[in-house]
């Protein structure tokens, strides 16, 4: 293989990784618990936090954090599985540099 068909493959997988993740990042993801459900933006920036429980919440302020870091942490995980749906396999060709 000569240097130019290797730079051209590489530019390539640099342009598709960048479409990948410009897909992530304009994406948005849920994460919900029983009393909450947080939208995160694919940069992992906070969207919309939105209550969904339907009781009093003033006795259980604990429990609702609780909920909101169980929310949070369902989002992240599911931005985590998107870049590695869609850009896991470029992190394997590289020798795990992504």
């Amino acid at each position: 293989m000569n240097m130019q068909n290797l730079m051209a493959q590489a530019q390539k997988m640099q342009r598709e990784i960048t479409k990948k993740q410009e897909e992530i990042y304009n994406s948005t993801y849920e994460g919900c618990s029983e009393w909450v459900k947080v939208t995160l933006s694919g940069k992992k920036e906070v969207k919309k936090i939105e209550i969904v429980y339907q009781g009093n919440i003033d006795g259980d302020r604990e429990m609702l954090s609780d909920m909101m870091t169980i929310a949070f942490n369902d989002a992240l995980s599911k931005i985590e599985k998107d870049v590695e749906n869609k850009l896991g396999s470029y992190s394997k060709q590289l020798g795990g540099l992504l």
